[in-house]
């Protein structure tokens, strides 16, 4: 696996001295992926950087399969690769397919497995009709996808995606997830940022979630959204609805200490809302209809990862606060 321990990395100028990670402990094994996630600043990209050699830490220890990137840099480079999508990462004045002939090489891949992994590759992100078509002249979506394939050409042990679908259409991105999903059933050890946070809740077991550098939590997404204490939210709609059933929502909510707003919608159903952590689907329909409301309309909707991360935010600043 992928293992650090105390990680620390610390920018100096003449002025200042910016601490971008600071102690992480971190778990990257083979076969499964594990996401990487904070807000914009949290130490994300530097973290990942770090992994893939392109920066050395100012403190703390990264192995890659007990190899150590500073030391052994080259060894390491050759069981990993990096897809940015954020970061141009190809050659504009050569062909997709040269490209990936180029870094195929750098890489020491035998010629004979090199073709038709270009061909495979080219394929995969949709790009075998601009083959030979130079970078320069590829959308910028093009060039991301061409840089997907950069990423897999040395079949590497372990693949750090650091918001690896930003700017791709939806079905490449979507065919992306697959591969990801597919690599790490078969062995790779995969690790994943992305804003996109239902791309995580779809791929990623088990995340890490850092803050300033610092590790706040860790789990699978449903484990984090547990902790984090984030309510369900119950929407109603009510036809028929008098003074009675507001007043038995309300009533409810305060019995429960659940947050809730009422509101009209334009052609004069009552639409009210409660957030609570507990089941209250079925005790709201219960009061709506005991107070002579007819319901038209019932929506849950649970919590999200998303909704796990901003409260874990909230929750360390008030604490570091």
């Amino acid at each position: 696996m992928i293992r650090t321990v105390g990680l620390r990395k610390e920018f100096r100028t003449r002025r200042a001295t910016t601490t971008a990670v600071a102690g992480l402990t971190l778990e990257i094994p083979r076969g499964r992926v594990t996401g990487l996630l904070g807000l914009n600043g949290a130490g994300k990209t530097t973290t990942i950087k770090i992994l893939a050699t392109l920066l050395r830490p100012t403190a703390g220890t990264v192995l890659v399969d007990d190899l150590d990137p500073l030391r052994d840099a080259g060894a390491v480079r050759r069981r990993i690769n990096l897809i940015a999508g954020g970061e141009r990462m190809v050659y504009a004045r050569m062909t997709g397919r040269e490209n990936l002939w180029y870094f195929g090489r750098l890489y020491d891949v035998p010629g004979a497995v090199l073709r038709p992994r270009v061909a495979e590759l080219l394929e995969l992100v949709g790009l075998s009709a601009a083959a030979d078509t130079r970078v320069e002249r590829y959308s910028r979506g093009m060039t991301q996808r061409l840089s997907i394939a950069r990423g897999l050409i040395n079949d590497p042990a372990y693949l750090l995606l650091d918001e690896p679908t930003l700017g791709l259409d939806a079905p490449i991105a979507r065919d992306l997830r697959r591969v990801v999903a597919r690599l790490a059933a078969e062995g790779t050890g995969v690790l994943l940022t992305s804003h996109y946070l239902a791309e995580v809740e779809e791929l990623c077991q088990h995340v890490y979630v850092i803050a300033g550098g610092h590790h706040l939590t860790a789990g699978s997404p449903a484990e984090l959204t547990a902790r984090a204490g984030c309510h369900r939210s119950v929407r109603v709609t009510v036809t028929g609805a008098g003074p009675e059933v507001a007043a038995a929502v309300e009533s409810l909510a305060a019995d429960l200490g659940a947050a809730a707003v009422l509101d009209r919608a334009a052609d004069g159903s009552l639409v009210a809302s409660l957030s609570h952590p507990g089941e209250i689907a079925g005790p709201l329909a219960m009061a709506v209809v005991g107070a002579g409301g007819t319901l038209a309309g019932l929506e849950v909707a649970e919590p999200t990862l998303e909704d796990a991360i901003l409260a874990l935010n909230d929750r360390a600043g008030m604490v570091s606060a």
